[in-house]
């Protein structure tokens, strides 16, 4: 298969889950069949079966998406110097990814928190929050004082807790993005 291809698949993919998600949390995820999400994106559910082979096969996609943007961020972070300028991009790097990767995955597991609890327990990865930890010990450095520590990891932790706030309310992804940013520098200052 030729880039092009390469391309397709991975943008069939990107709007399988955006469906997926989108019914998943209308719906839950018990009452979504791989027939309707198929029939909301106008494909057959062969079609569907060619890139997921089931709705857990889907979630853990989005879940995965999200870790790997994750990853990302902690092998880019360790690469730069620290200090202040460090904490700052870090920051926007996060509210790039919660509104990127991190949305699907918390509309997800905020409308369907048991499923969530489940797969962890099967599947036995390696969770966000042990990625996260990574992340604050990068950022702060070994000698942050008390202090210094918990407004940082605030600060990122901020990110999260402001998408999570937003659920129910008419906002655009740019004013969200704004608050998140704003909300998140202001710990760091």
């Amino acid at each position: 298969m030729g880039a092009a291809g390469q391309r397709r698949g991975v943008d069939t993919k990107a709007k399988i889950r955006g469906v997926a998600i989108e019914l998943f949390t209308e719906r839950g995820y018990e009452a979504t069949s791989l027939r309707e999400i198929a029939e909301r994106l106008g494909i057959t559910k062969a079609a569907l079966y060619y890139h997921f082979s089931s709705k857990e096969s889907i979630v853990l996609s989005i879940f995965q998406a999200h870790l790997d943007a994750l990853d990302a961020l902690v092998a880019w972070a360790r690469e730069q110097p620290p200090g202040p300028e460090l904490r700052a991009q870090v920051v926007d790097r996060m509210v790039d990814l919660g509104l990127g990767s991190g949305m699907p995955a918390m509309k997800f597991a905020m409308a369907n928190q048991h499923v969530v609890r489940d797969l962890n327990q099967q599947q036995g990865r390696e969770n966000a929050f042990g990625k996260m930890t990574e992340l604050f010990d990068i950022v702060t450095g070994p000698d942050a004082s008390v202090a210094e520590t918990l407004r940082i990891r605030s600060a990122l932790l901020s990110v999260n807790i402001v998408l999570m706030a937003s659920r129910g309310l008419t906002v655009s992804e740019e004013e969200l993005g704004a608050v998140a940013r704003d909300i998140a520098h202001s710990l760091l200052a």
